[in-house]
């Protein structure tokens, strides 16, 4: 079902190993040229085109792609009370842990007397939050996205998810009703890549152009962000679910393989690998994966997942080969299954989330640890980060300079500038002062001090 490769007794550098480690086939570049005309069509004609592409593709048209606010309270009504409190438990949890994310890490640095530099986190004004409806509503992506906007102090946030031809034209009730949860009453039914162009183009009478899109989704969704991005900030290129188990000898095989189908369970294309110094464990594992998959109620999806290219079990010489493993990998999930789990978690560099020890499974991630689910994947972790509060605030420095602090620094200014060929920028600082009493200005090649200007010793 799963295939293995070998990586034992082979001195493999980083980026020999970078291009082993199994991966799913995603061409961005191509879907791409699919949706161009889409985002094209979306800003042309707006309402009209959603329209059209909503038949098309979620074959439904809502009454209103803007979600009627009824519907979102009637979704939270609805609620079955056990399904509400496991909601409200997991918004909780995200929202405790995005408060210590940072929020506002406003600072002041005095550099000199008079001169100082300032960093303000400001917040995006309005972001779209995409939440996909494909092959699983997941309601648990809109509190992965709002619950961190929210805290990061975001004005103004609307959310789009396909309409479902079952619930007449609405997305799916679980996402509206986390919605509702969390306060959030600008919901539009609209999926993929025309979501994407909506929320950046902006539609007349209907939806305002957003600052920023965040959310993951299929490829084409994907492909969109590519396409927009310039047009609007974004936050990731978000490619299909993935999971790396770095286990030893002293690993559970039932968990170890129930943690490989869980997120297998997401998509045909999702990745699992199995990281291992230990050939037994993986004889356990690949045993356990065959009874399991088997009678699980996404049999087929699991085992296309399991059977494709982005999984296998890699066998490797020790613990060590297994971490240069898991960092070339750069899962967007990584558990360590080993003894001493946690000083083996300090050692690894690279991946988005990392779920340490036997108690720590991925799907707590998914749902309710309070950590983000949104994450990097196709190896993005070794220059990226999750979805979090700082993806919605901008840094900006504020400089703050009097009269003093400029005419410490301003020689060095003017200096750097004759350097670069641009004169006229030191000479917006050496207009500011009288050159009879301004100690250390440059200004066309003379210096003054305090006795009157001298010729430059240049």
């Amino acid at each position: 079902m799963i295939r293995t490769i070998d990586l034992r007794g082979r001195d493999l550098a980083a980026e020999d190993l970078t291009a082993i480690v199994p991966r799913a086939p995603f061409d961005v570049a191509a879907a791409a040229r699919v949706v161009a005309p889409v985002i094209d069509d979306v800003a042309a004609r707006g309402a009209d085109a959603l329209a059209e592409y909503s038949e098309r593709f979620d074959h439904v048209v809502p009454d209103s792609f803007r979600v009627p606010a009824a519907a979102i309270a009637d979704a939270v009504a609805g609620l079955d009370p056990e399904l509400r409190a496991a909601f409200e438990v997991a918004i909780d949890r995200r929202r405790r842990v995005a408060a210590a994310e940072g929020g506002d890490r406003s600072t002041v640095v005095e550099l000199a007397p008079g001169a100082r530099v300032g960093q303000r986190m400001i917040p995006v004004s309005r972001v779209g939050l995409y939440v996909p409806g494909g092959l699983a509503p997941l309601s648990s992506s809109v509190l992965m996205n709002v619950v961190p906007a929210q805290v990061a102090g975001v004005d103004r946030i609307a959310v789009a998810s396909p309409p479902q031809r079952d619930f007449g034209g609405l997305p799916h009730p679980a996402v509206l009703a986390v919605c509702g949860l969390l306060g959030v009453d600008e919901v539009y039914a609209v999926g993929g890549a025309q979501a994407i162009a909506m929320f950046a183009h902006g539609v007349p009478g209907l939806c305002e152009r957003v600052d920023l899109v965040t959310g993951p989704g299929n490829i084409y969704v994907v492909a969109a962000k590519r396409l927009l991005r310039g047009q609007v900030g974004i936050d990731a290129e978000a490619g299909p679910t993935e999971i790396a188990v770095l286990a030893d000898d002293s690993a559970e095989p039932a968990h170890v393989a129930a943690d490989l189908i869980s997120q297998a369970e997401h998509d045909p294309l999702a990745g699992a690998v199995l990281i291992t110094d230990a050939p037994a464990l993986a004889d356990s594992v690949a045993a356990e994966l065959e009874s399991r998959v088997a009678a699980a109620k996404h049999a087929e999806r699991i085992a296309t997942a399991l059977g494709g290219p982005q999984s296998a079990m890699v066998l490797v010489d020790d613990l060590a080969a297994g971490i240069a493993v898991a960092d070339a990998y750069a899962a967007e999930h990584l558990e360590i299954q080993t003894r001493d789990a946690a000083s083996v978690a300090a050692r690894i560099r690279n991946a988005g989330a990392i779920f340490v020890g036997a108690w720590s499974p991925v799907s707590l991630g998914d749902y309710a640890a309070g950590s983000t689910h949104v994450l990097p994947t196709a190896g993005c972790a070794c220059h990226s980060s999750g979805l979090n509060v700082r993806t919605f605030l901008k840094a900006v420095h504020v400089i703050d300079y009097d009269r003093s602090g400029l005419a410490e620094i301003a020689d060095a200014v003017v200096t750097f500038a004759e350097a670069e060929d641009l004169p006229a920028h030191g000479a917006a600082v050496s207009a500011r002062f009288d050159l009879a009493l301004v100690e250390g200005a440059r200004v066309d090649g003379a210096r003054v001090d305090g006795a009157g200007v001298e010729e430059d010793p240049r």
